[in-house]
């Protein structure tokens, strides 16, 4: 009988790895380095040894468990083949079938902000919901849309990156994906930082950004403060996030819109700032969709990862 799953989330500097109950129960969840040289060839041996040391620890046999599941930083495809992983310096990569010949335990592999968003809608803030949008603020900005319950990959698995939404056709300076004007290059942390030092030099109001390091928490903290040159840039931020995210229901139509990531830590504020310009650019019958801040944190992905393989 089936009794145990491990969710097994991949970062570019820690692999997060949980060992659950099929019922959802958290047992244990620990990290281990992300060992990216050599072209990251260590990291799936890594997390083999991890696996198995802990169901050496815990008298589990391999025959109790439903299956590993691992949430990557790149496109993944239905035979869970990873075809690149620019922060873990892989190529194409057959992840499933690497990592289960290793542990002899079947593996199911996705894309990570895919499985963040699947594990808020199993155990996190849009708990219960069917259908589900998800986007992460943090270095970049991802993406998960889940359907019916289900990860919605696409043919290419890139669903979901909605960082990449163009929504300015005016910008002459390249993303790292190589086009122009991606959401990516407005609404992530670097993205945040950007914007702000085009409002700094183009005004000479007085602002405390002029002061100290300039970071997303310093806007966000001097938006709250009532800062009018950081309310310029928090606004423009909203008017891009919130209009990427009315196309994007325009599609899919969710119950939910989650943010997470580390921007989202602005909190209520950020939220509220989005949901204006939101309203302001969606459809009328998806207007009244709420976006959320995520409750998982950094645990979404092995969340999400167990999901896939119960």
């Amino acid at each position: 009988m089936k009794k145990y799953c491990f969710g097994i989330d991949v970062g570019g500097t820690t692999v997060k790895c949980g060992l659950f109950q099929v019922d959802g129960v958290l047992m244990d969840k620990w990290e281990i380095p992300t060992r990216t040289e050599n072209q990251g060839e260590e990291i799936l041996p890594d997390i083999a040894k991890a696996i198995l040391e802990k169901l050496q620890e815990k008298g589990i046999q391999k025959e109790e468990v439903a299956g590993i599941g691992v949430g990557v930083p790149g496109p993944v495809n239905s035979e869970g083949d990873v075809l690149c992983a620019v922060n873990l310096f892989w190529g194409y990569k057959k992840v499933s079938k690497e990592l289960g010949e290793m542990t002899g335990i079947p593996v199911k592999a996705e894309n990570d902000a895919n499985v963040a968003a699947l594990g808020e809608a199993w155990r996190g803030a849009a708990a219960g919901a069917q259908n589900v949008v998800m986007v992460t603020l943090g270095t970049g900005v991802g993406g998960g849309i889940i359907v019916n319950e289900q990860i919605l990959s696409g043919a290419h698995g890139a669903s979901g990156e909605i960082g990449h939404i163009n929504v300015d056709h005016e910008e002459t300076e390249s993303c790292n994906c190589g086009n122009q004007g991606c959401l990516e290059q407005m609404a992530s942390a670097t993205g945040v930082v950007r914007l702000a030092k085009k409002a700094l030099d183009c005004s000479d109001a007085p602002s405390v950004l002029r002061e100290g390091e300039l970071t997303a928490k310093a806007v966000f903290d001097a938006y709250k403060a009532g800062d009018k040159l950081a309310e310029e840039v928090v606004e423009k931020f909203g008017d891009y996030l919130g209009g990427a995210l009315a196309s994007v229901t325009c599609v899919i139509d969710p119950s939910v819109i989650v943010v997470g990531g580390g921007v989202s830590k602005a909190g209520q504020p950020l939220i509220d700032c989005v949901t204006k310009y939101y309203k302001k650019y969606a459809f009328s019958a998806c207007k009244a969709t709420p976006i959320i801040l995520a409750a998982l944190g950094n645990d979404a992905g092995i969340y999400g990862a167990a999901k896939m393989v119960i």
